[in-house]
This record gives C-alpha cells, sequence and structure tokens, in this order.
C-alpha cells in the first residue's frame, strides 16, 4: 500500500462507523455468495439424482418440492446479494466522496496560506488539476483499493473454508496459479506506475495550458494567434492522450494475462474434477458446486490484483497531493495583535533585500522609515521592485534578509489577520468577483451596514452606476452584468474606502479613469488618505505632486527619495523621468 495510503488515514476517522458499517457489509456479501451454489447441488444430486438430503428441513420435501425450493433459495440468495452490493457501493461511494471533499478542502486551505513567492514558482493549471483530480487519489486508495482487497480477503477465506473438506486436493490443485499472479502484480506494478505519473503529468499540462490561454484570450486575437494557439493545445492534448492510450494498453495486457491464468487454472480443475466423477470420487452436483465456487474463488483473487494495479496508479496522485500538503507554510504567524484602536501607521524597512529566487534579487538592502499619515509616491521603471516593496508590508512574502516593522514591532510578530486588518489595498488589475455588489465592496468587511457600503461608493464614485444596474447594489456581477476596467476600479476603490484601514496601499488607482472621473474620484481618495500612511505606486502626474514624499526605485534599490520639487531641482533619476513619462500630463 505504501506510506500515502498510511497519511489518508485521518481523513478517514471522521467516517470511521461509516467504514465499520462497510466492512459488516462485507461480510453478508461474502456470505450471500458462499450460499450461491448450493442450490444447483441440490437440484442435480438430490431432485434429478435422486440422492437424499441430509438437512433435516429439506429431507421430507418429494422431488417436485424440492426443485421449487432450490429456485426460491436461488432467487432469495441472488436477490440479497444484488440488494447488499447496491448498499454496498452507497456506502463506500459516499464515504469516498466525502473524505475527497475533505481533502480538497485540505488542498486549497493549505495553497490559501502559502504565501505569494510560492505561488509565482507554481502553474496555475497544475494546482488546479492537483485539487480536482489528483484528490480523488484518497477515495481510489481507501475506498476502492484497501476496502475490496480486505472483502476479498474475506471471500477468499470463506471459500477455502468451504472448499477444503470437500475436495483438498482440487482446493490445493486451484491455488496453483496464485503465486503467479502476484509475480504479474510485481511486474506491471512498476511499468503502471509510471505510465500513470506520465499521465497525470500530461494531464495538467492541458489544464495549465487551457488556463493560461483563457486567461489571456484578449491578447491571443490581438495578434491573430489563434491558430498556432490551437495547434499549441492540440499538441499537449495529443500527447495527454497518447500517455492515457499507453496506461490503457498496459492495463489490458496486465488484465489478458490475469484472465489468462485463471483460466489455466479453471481448466485444471475442470479436468481433474471430471476424472474424480467418473472414478467415483465424487459426485457431479459437488463437482458442479466446486467450479462454481472456484469461479468465485477466482474473482476475490482477480479482485485483489484489480485493487492493487488501482492503488498503484492513486499513488500518483496521492504523491503530488501531499508534495503540496507538507510544503510547510514559510509565512510563520506571529502571536501580537494590534491594538483595537489600530496601528498608528509608522512604517519602516531595515536593511531589507528580497529574492524570489537565488539567482533573480529583486530588491537591495532598503533602509526606509516612514512617519504616520505620511503620503509616499512609490516611482520607477518597470521591474524595479516597487511592487515587491510594498507586497511585504501585508506579508506576502517575507524579507530574504532584514525586517519589515509597523509602529516599531517586526511585522512576522503579528498575527496575519490582525496585519492585514491594518491594510487597505487598491490593486493593478482591479478584480471583481461573482457575487453581488454589494458583497464586493464589503469584501474586506462583511459586517459593514448598507449605509456604510453606499457612502463608500459615493466617495469612489461608483453609486450611480450601480443604481442603474438591473437589481442595484444586490447585482450579481458576471451574472450578465459586466464592467469596464474603469467601473471595476471604481468598486476595489470602494472596498479599500470601506476597509477604513490606518495604511493603505494604491496601485495607481486611476489608471484606468478617464481625466473626469479621476478628478472626482481624487477628491474621494484625498479624503481617505487624510491621517493615513498611505503608499501609491505612482504613474500620473497628479499623484506625484500630490505626494508629501517619492521614493525613485531603481534596480531594486531607492535610487532617490525627496519632495516633488527637491526632486526636479536636483536634476537626476526623477528628473529623468520626469521629463519622459510626466512631462506630456504637465
Amino acid at each position: 500500500m505504501g506510506a500515502s495510503a498510511w497519511k489518508f488515514l485521518p481523513y478517514l476517522r471522521p467516517y470511521r462507523w461509516r467504514f465499520a458499517w462497510a466492512l459488516l457489509q462485507v461480510f453478508l456479501i461474502a456470505g450471500f455468495d458462499l450460499l450461491k451454489p448450493w442450490p444447483l447441488q441440490l437440484v442435480i444430486d438430490h431432485v434429478l439424482g435422486g440422492k437424499p438430503v441430509d438437512a433435516p428441513v429439506l429431507s421430507q420435501l418429494a422431488a417436485g418440492p424440492l426443485l421449487v425450493a432450490a429456485c426460491i433459495g436461488l432467487v432469495a440468495v441472488t436477490l440479497g446479494s444484488g440488494l447488499t452490493a447496491l448498499l454496498h457501493n452507497y456506502t463506500t461511494i459516499g464515504v469516498g466522496q466525502r473524505m475527497v471533499n475533505d481533502l480538497r478542502g485540505a488542498l486549497y486551505g493549505h495553497l490559501q496560506r502559502l504565501s505569494l513567492a510560492f505561488h509565482s514558482r507554481q502553474k496555475v493549471g497544475d494546482l488546479m488539476y492537483r485539487i480536482t483530480a489528483d484528490s480523488f487519489a484518497v477515495q481510489t486508495m481507501i475506498m476502492n483499493g484497501l476496502l475490496p482487497i480486505l472483502s476479498a480477503l474475506v471471500l477468499l477465506a470463506g471459500m477455502l473454508a468451504v472448499l477444503l473438506p470437500m475436495d483438498p486436493w482440487l482446493t490445493a490443485l486451484s491455488l496453483t496459479i496464485v503465486p503467479a499472479l502476484f509475480v504479474l502484480i510485481a511486474v506491471f506494478n512498476r511499468r503502471i506506475t509510471a505510465i500513470a505519473g506520465e499521465v497525470r503529468e500530461r494531464e495538467s499540462a492541458v489544464y495549465t495550458l487551457v488556463q493560461w490561454a483563457m486567461s489571456s484570450v484578449k491578447v491571443v486575437q490581438a495578434f491573430t494567434k489563434e491558430e498556432e494557439e490551437y495547434g499549441r493545445f492540440i499538441g499537449a492534448s495529443r500527447a495527454s492522450l497518447k500517455a492515457t492510450l499507453r496506461l490503457y494498453s498496459w492495463q489490458t495486457v496486465y488484465s489478458a494475462a490475469v484472465n489468462t491464468l485463471i483460466a489455466l487454472g479453471t481448466a485444471l480443475v475442470v479436468y481433474s474434477g471430471a476424472r474424480s466423477v467418473i472414478s467415483g470420487e465424487i459426485s457431479l452436483g459437488q463437482l458442479v458446486v466446486f467450479i462454481s465456487y472456484l469461479a468465485q474463488l477466482y474473482v476475490p483473487v482477480n479482485q485483489i490484483t484489480q485493487s492493487w494495479g488501482l492503488i498503484a496508479g492513486a499513488r500518483i496522485g496521492a504523491a503530488r497531493c501531499f508534495e503540496i500538503l507538507e510544503t510547510e507554510a514559510d509565512l510563520k504567524d506571529g502571536t501580537r495583535d494590534f491594538p483595537p484602536a489600530g496601528a498608528r501607521g509608522a512604517v519602516e524597512w531595515r536593511k531589507v533585500s528580497f529574492r524570489y529566487r537565488p539567482d533573480m534579487p529583486v530588491l537591495r538592502q532598503i533602509d526606509l522609515a516612514i512617519a504616520p499619515g505620511t503620503k509616499v509616491a512609490v516611482v520607477g521603471a518597470t521591474g524595479a521592485g516597487k511592487s515587491t516593496l510594498l507586497g511585504l508590508l501585508p506579508r506576502f512574502f517575507d524579507p530574504t534578509a532584514g525586517s519589515v516593522h509597523i509602529d516599531g514591532a517586526d511585522l512576522r510578530d503579528y498575527r496575519l489577520k490582525s496585519l492585514r486588518r491594518q491594510i487597505a489595498m487598491v490593486l493593478q488589475p482591479p478584480l471583481v468577483f461573482p457575487i453581488s455588489v454589494r458583497d464586493n465592496i464589503a469584501y474586506g468587511r462583511p459586517e459593514a451596514s448598507d449605509a456604510e457600503i453606499e457612502q463608500a461608493a459615493r466617495l469612489a464614485r461608483v453609486h450611480d452606476l450601480i443604481t442603474s444596474l438591473p437589481q442595484g447594489y444586490a447585482t450579481v456581477l458576471g451574472d450578465g452584468a459586466t464592467l469596464s476596467e474603469g467601473e471595476k476600479q471604481r468598486l476595489t476603490i470602494a472596498r479599500a474606502m470601506l476597509r477604513n484601514a490606518p495604511i493603505l496601499i494604491l496601485d495607481e488607482p486611476t489608471s484606468a479613469l478617464d481625466v473626469e472621473t479621476e478628478a472626482l474620484v481624487m477628491e474621494g481618495i484625498a479624503r481617505l488618505t487624510q491621517g493615513r500612511t498611505t503608499f501609491i505606486i505612482a504613474h500620473r502626474l497628479s499623484t506625484v505632486r500630490s505626494a508629501d514624499l517619492i521614493l525613485v526605485l531603481r534596480d531594486g534599490a531607492i535610487a532617490e527619495q525627496g519632495g516633488f520639487a527637491e526632486l526636479l531641482h536636483r536634476g537626476g533619476i526623477f528628473a529623468e523621468l520626469y521629463n519622459t513619462q510626466f512631462a506630456g500630463a504637465a
């Protein structure tokens, strides 16, 4: 079974009584299966052959009533077996699905807690495949693997208990193929496991490609790359299906080899048993019963081999799931909470360096202290480290070296929830959720009243737009109601305003707005920033001019800092940037 099965046992523990009920059903099914051949022996030996019946209840019956009783018994046993199997399937599938749901929840929750540095190294499609497809490994290994093997062992033990007293020689003969079956398992298991791993990797690549293509469809169409992307998708899909075909082929060969061995064992027993009937050692009815049991004897043996094959394939999915679950959260939660009144807003970076990978430095030796209530504009070329610098504040990731402080305390000392409640953010691109407008605005503060939500919308100059929607604030976005980028941006600004946090991070909040709307929104932002420490990644002149402090980043370091007039007068990097980027706006 391997270590993966043991790791799944905690997911079985909440359903242990349901699992125990499924185990009891295994014994009931085995009992019914053991009874199935006996009505045939009654008919052959006692109805047709005229031999007396040993059972006291049936010995008084004539041939006709005994035949009726045998037929009724055959139907009753088959019906009981079928109903018990139906109940067993319902129970095991129900437990399996609950375990899959729990594992998916654990994977999803753990991914939510991992830092952005981790997510920057992962492919979204691969993570989606692990959550949606690989998570079925818990059901396959426990309910489709472990439980059927236990069921098969119970049935196998029952069969041997019945067959050995009937004819030890035929029983031993029928078991001669079992060692060969387990040799087949050893031979095929490794190959099937390797191909199953390749199948999951190929299917994960298809998920990743589709996720990327759907999120980039505008770019694809703009550059008329539809056919090229179609070809790339077909290539990935073909590779995935080819690997799947190889897996099915090996599984088919494996199944054929198992069935051939079973047929060989059956032929040996039929040959030897027929000679025993001819010599008078056993009756014809006994041989028919033995052969009927033999067919059922090979069912559990075959079930064990098939279940082992399923487990072998599922182990790959299990390993991929636990690769995520065993990735330690690189953001350890602190123990401190901010006071009820919130943070004062003093922010400090002390010799901070950061790199996503060892060979990829992003920030270098940042030393910076910001007083409470300061409005800071952060400017610089693309890739200079602006978003990374501010992403350290809510601890989307931690510094590789150095530390970041709020109100004199290291951020790592605070509980993440307490820390992030002190910060409101407007990020790029503006993100809205497929929920109501009201819930979108109140996303960071769900307890807010309708009046507070409406006030935030008015400040962000989005109230009139919302009232024009079909259900107003109750309109579900994406459900027939779509917004432009500028409208989404105003909605995210309203969300930040409602958060009412002492520290603001604004990634150019007016970049998607026209000049008239920008002026109105900037009035609301001006009110919002009063008395709050504000960081704005700035691309527009109006934002830069109104800042108390301008930071100029170049190659991950603070190249210049100061006021607007001071930096212009200095004639350095900011002046050059102003002349190339902002002069037109002037």
